[in-house]
């Protein structure tokens, strides 16, 4: 057992760690026109810079779990968090635009490889109250990495200039990760039990990443590849996607993902709900920063400040949800999704009554308000999608709702990417228009789901009463 003060220090590291990977989620976005600029990146190059980190991220939670569980969660943090680093200084060195996507790809493996470890050693540190305290450090650490990262992003290439700013956006990772590891090093406790044999279903994992990455290509490469048979990919991907499930089925060790978790209804329609929410609303922030810095000449600063009413609304909103979830149920997060349309929708409305500079003032209270749906949604919908999950079964069942989130983010970013940039002909607001419509309908598929566990839970209960 280790003493409260070394564990009060190693949640410390944790935290500073899940923040790390966590701000490079949100801090990248209001750097891409200087990035574009700088490399002359094309629209795909953009979309890689966000997804490929978000694709690589999502792909390593599940099995970077099980490898922390065999060879010691100490031992495979340590290892994230030096790839992580090297790769964000390799992203803050990038000459060119094929470096700079290899190495956030890299860098997403780090996210993915630290992220699990992070939650499975407060689990292995904490019980009782004390676990349930350190998780909601966690949460709120996560979150605030989200709502500073704009600002954080906008403030360094303001301080740096437009052509080099970007460069610091990555290589601000640097000192934290040169801090971290002699820290982690000495502070972590050691694992409890290691060389376990645990299954990493390698044949999985390379199935589901092909899979999604061909589902990704035809959009992100949209501008770049000319004619239709890029689509082609689309139902190639489906069947390596098929391909998945029958191999997941079949696999007589423990698959990378339990297919019997989605005979359970709140836990399929809640990864769903999960999945469609992440795919849109990850694309607010991408196609909002552009839209301002190279249709409204915003500076990068001023860019990320109009963007923080939606991740201000969302962290003060996420405390009231945890609240209420276990009074409201599936209800409190469709009356958070149809807050969110309301909101993008009256965003979208602002963009057209007030379409000069004066746009981020316009589109302030409308994101607020957007956020302040999405803080409703997104941890009352994990809650109850794992509420029917087994104990036995809980770690793994939230590592695929993670997994779905991230996939979804990545999917999102390329569809409504694409959109955004294909509608640039006819203007940089309509092109933010058609992009946020997009965004719209993936939350409203989302509220569909949600209103339809709804009546399936109404009509159980019925049925229970007569």
């Amino acid at each position: 057992m280790i003493g409260d003060d070394q564990r009060r220090r190693a949640l410390g590291i944790c935290l500073v760690a899940a923040f790390m990977s966590g701000l490079d989620v949100s801090i990248v976005n209001v750097a891409l026109p200087s990035i574009r600029d700088g490399l002359h990146a094309s629209a795909g190059g953009l979309q890689w810079i966000v997804s490929g980190y978000a694709l690589t991220f999502g792909l390593l939670l599940i099995p970077a779990g099980r490898l922390g569980d065999a060879r010691g969660r100490k031992t495979v943090f340590l290892a994230g968090v030096a790839l992580f680093t090297l790769a964000s200084a390799t992203c803050g060195l990038a000459t060119n635009m094929p470096l700079l996507i290899v190495s956030r790809l890299v860098q997403g493996i780090g996210a993915g490889l630290i992220n699990p470890q992070v939650s499975g050693l407060i689990q292995q540190m904490f019980q009782g109250g004390g676990r349930g305290r350190a998780f909601g450090a966690l949460g709120a650490a996560i979150g605030l990495s989200t709502a500073v990262g704009p600002l954080v992003g906008g403030g360094l290439v303001t301080a740096f200039g437009h052509e080099e700013g970007w460069r610091w956006v990555f290589l601000v990772n640097l000192p934290i990760g040169i801090v971290l590891l002699p820290l982690a090093w000495k502070v972590l406790p050691a694992p409890e039990t290691a060389g376990r044999r645990e299954s990493l279903d390698p044949v999985g994992v390379s199935l589901l990443g092909l899979g999604v990455t061909g589902l990704l290509l035809p959009f992100i490469q949209a501008q770049q590849w000319p004619g239709g048979a890029k689509w082609l990919l689309i139902p190639a991907s489906l069947a390596v996607l098929a391909g998945f499930v029958a191999w997941e089925r079949a696999y007589r060790r423990e698959p990378l993902i339990d297919l019997s978790l989605f005979r359970l209804r709140t836990y399929s329609l809640g990864t769903i709900i999960a999945m469609l929410y992440f795919a849109g609303f990850t694309g607010i922030f991408f196609i909002f920063t552009l839209y301002l810095q190279n249709g409204r000449d915003y500076s990068a600063l001023l860019a990320g400040l109009a963007i923080t009413p939606f991740a201000l609304g969302s962290a003060s909103a996420s405390v009231v949800g945890g609240r209420l979830v276990t009074r409201m149920g599936r209800l409190l997060v469709a009356i958070g999704l149809a807050t969110v349309v309301v909101g993008l929708a009256l965003t979208m409305f602002a963009t057209e009554l007030v379409p000069g500079r004066d746009v981020g003032v316009a589109t302030a209270l409308p994101l607020l308000l957007a956020g302040i749906g999405s803080g409703l949604v997104i941890s009352p919908n994990q809650a109850i999608a794992l509420s029917q999950v087994p104990p036995a079964g809980g770690g793994s069942a939230a590592g695929v709702l993670q997994t779905g989130q991230r996939l979804g983010s990545s999917i999102g970013i390329a569809v409504v990417g694409s959109t955004f940039f294909g509608s640039l002909g006819q203007g940089w607001a309509t092109g933010f228009r058609h992009g946020l419509m997009v965004v719209l309908m993936f939350v409203a598929i989302a509220l569909a789901a949600a209103l339809y566990d709804l009546i399936l839970e109404r009509v159980q209960r019925t049925r229970c009463r007569t």
